[in-house]
């Protein structure tokens, strides 16, 4: 992978020098962030202790809390895993952790991803909870591309995986979830949201606990913390992980942004940080209408609409109509009644079940 490539680079600083911050042992990688060149201990006390400032600065946790970890045996999630059970136990927390994995059904992706999530539930002594798709909702991923094709099918799996994320924290009782996402992903989902004129999400974005007037608030540690950095600290300290992409994501509209900032990072080090600045203080004028969220009058999912996006797509997929509810839609009646006439000899598809939607 290019992030794992660049982070070797990255450890391997020029010369004999000292670390900067001890003074006293070899240099063994300058930090992509503020291109200090430190020693492996200092990078794993500087990385560790500026993730507690977040998580102590934010109050993001309460002792007795329970907290699920978004797993899915990639390096952010195996490295947060590993950071928190860590700092829980330094800092006495008082959390309970739960690892907690969505299964897409993606055949020679998630099925090997999960096998390592499940070493990490054995090396980390924290429990671990399962989720499908087709459980939830009666498809797998293999068998939606295959109906749509891999155009737009990353659209369904990132609306699927948010709910099905909430639905296995509500098994789990849990009061909150963290997920792995760090500052490149934030800086990519800034420009995003400015690319697409998306102003509800971007107010929302750069936000390090979201989600609060929802079932399960989710967190997000690594919210200051470089790719590049977790890729290093994953290698250096020989972590268990998956580090296979999804094998259905090369043509993600993500990408796109995500190969821009990697072009900003080389010039400038720092610009994933001042991105991020930029989109927290990005301020709404103040007569701007912005969706009200209510909930979904099908399975109860908050929604800013009639029904949520997950049962859109869904009733699409159950009808024989994929392609409902993508892009900018024009109400679920007229789509209905502009694609009724395809609907003929899909019968075996109308009468797949719809899963577990009861929220």
């Amino acid at each position: 992978m290019a992030s794992e490539a660049a982070a070797e680079t990255a450890a391997k600083p020029r010369g004999g020098r000292l670390c900067t911050i001890c003074n006293t042992k070899r240099a063994a990688l300058k930090r992509p962030k503020t291109l200090e060149q430190i020693c492996k201990d200092c990078f794993y006390a500087v990385l560790e202790d500026e993730i507690h400032r977040v998580i102590v600065d934010n109050h993001i946790f309460k002792r007795g809390e329970r907290v699920a970890i978004g797993a899915s045996g990639g390096k952010d999630s195996t490295v947060l895993a590993y950071v928190m059970s860590e700092l829980n136990r330094r800092h006495d927390y008082g959390l309970d952790l739960f690892l907690l994995s969505v299964d897409e059904g993606i055949t020679g992706y998630r099925d090997d991803s999960l096998e390592t999530v499940k070493r990490n539930e054995i090396q980390y002594g924290i429990p671990l909870k399962v989720v499908s798709y087709k459980d939830l909702y009666g498809w797998t991923m293999d068998e939606i591309v295959k109906l749509i094709g891999l155009k737009n099918n990353c659209t369904f799996c990132g609306v699927f995986r948010r709910q099905a994320l909430d639905r296995g924290a509500s098994l789990l009782k849990v009061d909150k979830i963290v997920t792995g996402h760090n500052a490149d992903d934030i800086a990519e989902t800034v420009l995003l949201n400015i690319l697409r004129g998306d102003i509800a999400r971007l107010s929302r974005c750069t936000s390090i606990i979201t989600g609060e007037d929802g079932p399960i608030p989710r967190c997000k540690p690594f919210k200051y913390t470089y790719e590049k950095e977790i890729v290093m600290y994953a290698y250096f300290k020989r972590l268990d992980y998956f580090s296979t992409e999804c094998i259905y994501s090369p043509n993600a509209y993500r990408g796109f942004a995500r190969e821009f900032i990697k072009d900003l990072e080389r010039i400038r080090p720092r610009a994933i940080l001042d991105i991020i600045k930029s989109g927290e203080d990005f301020r709404i004028a103040t007569h701007t209408k912005m969706p009200e969220q209510g909930n979904c009058e099908r399975c109860g999912y908050i929604s800013s609409q009639k029904w949520c996006k997950a049962c859109v797509l869904l009733d699409g997929l159950n009808r024989g109509l994929p392609k409902q509810g993508i892009g900018r839609t024009r109400g679920l009646d007229a789509e209905r009644n502009k694609d009724s006439r395809e609907t003929n000899g899909t019968q075996s598809l109308q009468s797949k079940q719809c899963g577990s939607l009861d929220f």
